[in-house]
């Protein structure tokens, strides 16, 4: 491989790895401001995973809407349903995390950052009648953000590869 072909690579490398973190942060900021407008925290850490997988890797079964929003949601039932069984703590946040997994698997929505929703729920014990609409509301914006790259400009992988 040439120099030429090296740097042409690294460019585009890092063109990718820009333009991925931009759209990523731009989703965040809008779950910023939408936690700001509301007085509620809507960004939470498995959310800029999400973020992550949706703009790093746009192809992957994990990073579709059906496994974000899906995997995400059931992840958050599944740590209420743990938070009303066995309480608040670190033994049943792990159970929840767990628990958590094997409900995605069940379900065909894997998302990996979700089983640290389940284990959020159970740690910090929101309500549920408030988190759950902002879970699916800030989904829905992590979805909205991963349309962009694509018909923004032209990224090589069309997002969503599957609904």
């Amino acid at each position: 491989m040439s120099v030429t072909t090296n740097a042409a690579a690294l460019g585009s490398r890092a063109w990718h790895a820009m333009r991925a973190g931009s759209f990523a942060t731009g989703a965040l900021l809008v779950l910023v401001a939408v936690g700001v407008a509301l007085h509620q925290p809507v960004l939470i850490p498995p959310l800029a995973a999400s973020a992550a997988l949706v703009h790093g890797a746009p192809g992957l079964p994990i990073s579709q809407p059906r496994n974000l929003v899906g995997g995400q949601l059931l992840s958050a039932v599944v740590g209420f349903l743990v938070l009303a069984v066995a309480g608040s703590g670190p033994w049943a946040a792990a159970v929840a995390g767990g628990l958590a997994l094997v409900a995605m698997l069940v379900a065909h929505v894997p998302h990996s950052p979700a089983a640290a929703t389940a284990v959020i729920v159970v740690l910090q014990s929101p309500r549920p009648a408030v988190f759950l609409p902002l879970l699916a509301l800030a989904t829905a914006v992590l979805v909205l953000f991963g349309l962009l790259p694509h018909r923004v400009g032209g990224h090589p992988v069309r997002y969503p590869v599957a609904w």
